[in-house]
């Protein structure tokens, strides 16, 4: 399949994902860049939407490094627990458990409850794959390691947590590069609320939007390796922009 229908960082945002969704056929290949969960309120519905639809259609969702903080957490809870924390984990951990957003965390006897009450989508989070690679395109949560001589040496660590050592170096692939993890508005200059996605010469397609700072989540429709659609969702509104 060469059509891809591709979904940036999500965060919790289930309102926003299902606006984005709205554009979506069906039947091209749907593409989930990580970051589904935290900081946003809604990351259990998040998850279990976005489990349904790659059991259901075979979309595929790659993991961010929220879903590697959450997963370390699980691991290491005395260890881990104040790192996830710091990230925006108690949002998903009350999610997950169906508890007020505010209501205080244990992060030692809460991860024994999430793994009892959400071992589904705990056992969802850790198939997800770090990145998937097309004939034209690579689609990856943060970025590649593009000082080694072969990008395929990168850790799956890096593929999560990369920023400056991608996207400040040329991209010698010989393909396109999507991602998500740093917001689109950091590379852009831009406001955060811009629909704008970030572009260079050398095939890099930046789209985190922020959606959960208060600004876009963005949905592109990439059809034998070019943009073909643009969608950007902004609070429960969204705008058009054909490339």
């Amino acid at each position: 399949m060469s059509h891809y229908f591709v979904i940036g960082d999500v965060h919790g945002k289930a309102g926003m994902l299902e606006a984005l969704l709205q554009h979506w056929n069906g039947e091209d290949q749907l593409i989930f860049l990580g970051d589904v969960i935290d900081r946003g309120e809604n990351g259990r519905a998040v998850l279990e939407r976005v489990k349904s639809l790659v059991e259901q259609t075979k979309a595929i969702c790659l993991s961010g490094n929220h879903e590697y903080m959450f997963l370390a957490w699980l691991d290491d809870p005395y260890h881990r627990y104040d790192h996830y924390r710091r990230n925006g984990g108690d949002t998903t951990i009350n999610s997950l458990l169906r508890r007020p957003l505010d209501a205080p965390v244990d992060g030692i006897e809460d991860a024994k409850r999430v793994m009892e009450e959400a071992g589904d989508l705990v056992d969802f989070i850790r198939q997800m794959p770090f990145h998937v690679e097309t004939e034209e395109l690579i689609f990856v949560h943060a970025g590649l390691d593009l000082t080694l001589d072969n990008w395929q040496d990168t850790t799956d660590y890096q593929k999560v947590w990369l920023r400056e050592p991608f996207y400040k170096v040329e991209n010698k692939t010989g393909k396109g590069i999507v991602f998500g993890h740093t917001p689109t508005s950091y590379l852009t200059g831009e406001p955060m609320e811009s629909p704008k996605l970030w572009q260079t010469p050398d095939g890099k397609i930046g789209m985190d939007g922020g959606a959960v700072y208060g600004g876009v989540l963005h949905g592109i429709l990439f059809k034998n390796g070019k943009i073909v659609a643009h969608y950007a969702i902004p609070n429960d509104r969204f705008i058009v922009s054909d490339s």
